[in-house]
């Protein structure tokens, strides 16, 4: 079927890893972040998967009220970097996972780190609309000058891939039911980012933390 995709972005459903992906968010993913946003961190996660079999190297979640640079990406690869030596797998063989779209910090840290894909389910606009975290988008335009959408999701070092786009170029059977997990997963993230709202600032220091 004829694949819809955005400038620079591949697109190639397969149900499997759709599954896993939305699997990881929902287990693995969403359980971490649900006991971080109550400290003041943000709810943004991130996973490493094997590609040869999608299992989980390690799920991670934003720690900012640790270090302002351990954004949920940053910290997954830290604590898959302390991992014994025989669970790490080559970076080309990582299938990495943030549930927001990764910020500078955060693609710039899956550049160094060798990593050549990351898949992700909220955008940049979706962390600022429906969860008033605007910093992505405000450093791409302030920094780079780029407006929502126009930084190269394919490039010579990675491709970065929405999982959201993935589901809807599915054949109809199952994107019917991916589509009843992902809005599953966004009322869940809405009660997280109120939470969120609710504790940031109360057990963090506000000169490190940005406080929206």
């Amino acid at each position: 079927m004829a694949a819809t995709q955005r400038p620079g972005q591949l697109v190639s459903p397969d149900p499997r890893l759709i599954d896993r992906l939305l699997s990881v968010m929902e287990d693995e993913i969403v359980p971490l972040t649900s006991r971080e946003v109550v400290k003041g961190n943000k709810l943004f996660g991130a996973a490493m998967l094997n590609k040869k079999d999608l299992s989980t190297i390690i799920a991670g979640t934003n720690q900012e009220t640790l270090n302002p640079l351990f954004h949920a990406e940053v910290q997954t690869i830290n604590s898959y970097y302390n991992l014994k030596s025989e669970q790490h797998v080559a970076p080309k063989e990582v299938l990495f996972l943030a549930t927001h779209e990764p910020c500078t910090l955060c693609s710039s840290a899956i550049t160094w780190a060798g990593f050549d894909n990351f898949y992700y389910f909220f955008s940049h606009e979706d962390s600022r609309d429906s969860f008033q975290i605007g910093h992505d988008l405000n450093i791409l335009k302030e920094v780079f000058k780029h407006d929502p959408g126009e930084y190269a999701r394919a490039n010579n070092y990675w491709t970065g891939y929405s999982i959201c786009d993935l589901i809807d170029n599915c054949d109809s059977s199952d994107k019917y039911s991916f589509n009843q997990r992902a809005t599953s997963l966004r009322g869940t993230y809405q009660k997280l980012s109120s939470q969120y709202q609710k504790s940031k600032g109360q057990s963090c220091d506000p000169a490190y933390i940005p406080l929206n």
